[in-house]
């Protein structure tokens, strides 16, 4: 059945025109109160402290599901309480403003405790994720100066005690189980130091400017960059809770990204607490059958999630999904990689919603394109431009080439922003060179390819540096991705450009299949012919690998560049970040 190009815009959300008219950041920032007194702006302070200070305190600010059952909720005055006994034991520790405090913890409630009170002391909160091995942990460390470290007694053991020696300064707290207290020599212990500490802070004047997140990003092949993102990120944070992702107090929010990556700190700690809202925390990996059990018994009103796990659920059928009941839930988003057209449809089949598809980077700190809950979703698109921000198509402008906007809707390019929003990285930490090679003529160069439409729409078509040149034709593998997926056998696929003597290079799909299907010839065959059938033969890929799952990183995306390394036996570059690797 042919899909329609067009979604209507959900029921009473605002259109996007009248968002965009009645837009401003002054606005934005008047939407937050800032500290008293005139002492400037603290994320911790959007986020906790001026709602458990101003009627909200009984309120669910957290409400955990552990893995074996466990449940355990924090409203905003306990949040308020906990956060600050963190904060006077990072001072008890001798941890002041600017120096730097990692995480390497679990989604327990610790982590969010140690993340809010780290940013109330001034410190930097530089979250990792807690699947990393020794090496990429002891780089980011590294590259990070670190002086404190929350972790288990566990990941201690297992991860930092190898390293340790390499960071003579570096402070360790240790949470144990059950609050029990811990007993490596040397570290601090979380449970004793929070005993020891106030539950009363006054939060010390906190310039918009100053330095409060440290977001890894890795390269292609070099070491991970330190992004910096300051406090008055939060503007950036609570407008787009509110804006893109339609969050209102009060809401069940629940944003499956791990706070180890910019996402689940951005949306998963510090936006949906702005907005006042009730954040969602399932400690559980990924699970279909669990993740349904609690969009219903949790009544979850607006979910942001991975087009991974999208499509891993899609490879179950709708059947599990209208199962169940989902009377709260009215918005579905969805960020990490680019959304196919098709799992926009399925959400319209199985939870009777679309799923909306937004874009932003590590860098930008926050979201800047977005299908929003009141305009029209066109299935592939990325959306529209957040209001405030300024966007634009552009050649050239790396290696000395000229640089142009590009004017003509449908013409791809680099896509590029012009600077100024509030979320904006203001550096890769001790790499000013490799910061201001970013910038050209007055614009962010993001390293991805779009195209945007007559109507204002961007379209994203690949990254710069997985554009494939196939006999004069350039060709983005999103495009050629998503028409496979739309195949009833295929689950997820990645498209790379293999090297041809004559055409410089030729599409070559690695495909991952549903249950139920096993590879063959005349499957790969038919694959190639559903795909000529749906962008022609110029596009549609001349090779087809199977494979039992394709490489991705742990935030869910799929790594190109990996498949490509081992097709041509390249070397891999850094998998510090692949899903299952150390």
């Amino acid at each position: 059945m042919e899909r329609p190009r067009v979604i209507a815009k959900s029921g009473r959300a605002p259109s996007y025109e009248a968002l965009c008219r009645d837009f401003s950041w002054a606005q934005a920032r008047a939407w937050l109160d800032g500290l008293p007194g005139g002492r400037g702006l603290n994320i911790a302070h959007e986020a906790v402290t001026r709602h458990a200070r101003s009627g909200l305190g009984r309120q669910i600010a957290i409400r955990w599901l552990g893995k074996r059952g466990e449940r355990r909720e924090l409203d905003y005055a306990a949040l308020e309480r906990a956060s600050n006994r963190f904060a006077n034991a990072l001072a008890a520790a001798g941890v002041g403003p600017g120096e730097r405090v990692f995480s390497l913890l679990g989604r327990i409630p610790e982590l969010y405790v140690a993340a809010l009170g780290t940013l109330k002391n001034r410190s930097v909160l530089a979250p990792l994720f807690s699947a990393f091995g020794p090496e990429p942990i002891a780089a980011r460390l590294r590259i990070g100066d670190a002086r404190l470290l929350v972790t288990t007694e566990a990941a201690y053991r297992k991860k930092i005690a190898p390293i340790a020696a390499g960071f003579p300064r570096l402070q360790v707290m240790l949470v144990g189980e059950d609050e029990r207290l811990t007993s490596v020599p040397g570290t601090l212990d979380w449970a004793r130091a929070m005993r020891a500490a106030a539950d009363e802070l006054e939060i010390g004047p906190t310039s918009p400017e100053d330095m409060a997140l440290l977001h890894f990003t890795s390269g292609t092949t070099g070491k991970p960059k330190g992004a910096v993102h300051v406090h008055e990120a939060v503007v950036m944070h609570h407008a787009t809770g509110r804006l893109a992702l339609d969050l209102r107090p009060g809401d069940v929010f629940w944003c499956t990204a791990d706070p180890g990556w910019v996402t689940g700190t951005s949306y998963g700690i510090v936006s949906p607490l702005t907005v006042g809202a009730t954040l969602l925390v399932d400690e559980a990996d990924f699970d279909a059958e669990r993740w349904l059990r609690i969009l219903e018994e949790e009544r979850v009103d607006v979910w942001y999630t991975a087009p991974t796990a999208v499509r891993m659920m899609m490879r179950g059928g709708t059947e599990l999904v209208r199962a169940r009941r989902y009377p709260a839930l009215r918005f579905i988003s969805s960020v990490g990689e680019p959304l196919n057209p098709e799992a926009v449809f399925w959400g319209l089949d199985a939870f009777d919603l679309p799923i909306h598809d937004n874009w932003w980077q590590t860098e930008t700190g926050g979201i800047m394109v977005a299908n929003f809950a009141g305009m029209e979703i066109r299935p592939g698109s990325m959306g529209k431009v957040l209001p405030g921000v300024e966007a634009a198509i552009v050649r050239g402008g790396r290696e000395g080439e000229p640089f142009e906007l590009v004017r003509e809707p449908g013409v791809e390019g680099e896509l590029a922003l012009r600077p100024g929003w509030p979320s904006m990285f203001r550096g890769y930490l001790g790499e000013e060179e490799r910061y201001r090679k970013c910038f050209v003529e007055g614009w962010y160069l993001t390293g991805d390819l779009a195209k945007r439409d007559a109507d204002g729409y961007l379209w994203f078509v690949g990254r710069a540096d997985d554009v494939i040149k196939s006999a004069g034709h350039l060709i983005g593998p999103f495009e050629v991705e998503s028409a496979l997926i739309e195949h009833p056998a295929v689950a997820e696929a990645g498209v790379i450009g293999r090297p041809d003597p004559v055409a410089m290079e030729v599409v070559k799909a690695f495909v991952a299949l549903k249950p139920g299907f096993e590879p063959s010839d005349a499957l790969a065959q038919e694959l190639v012919g559903h795909a000529r059938k749906r962008l022609g033969a110029a596009i549609a890929p001349k090779e087809i690998a199977f494979l039992p799952g394709l490489p991705r990183t742990r935030s869910g995306k799929i790594m190109r560049r990996l498949l490509k390394a081992r097709e041509l036996g390249l070397p891999e570059g850094d998998t510090s970040t692949l899903e299952g690797g150390t």
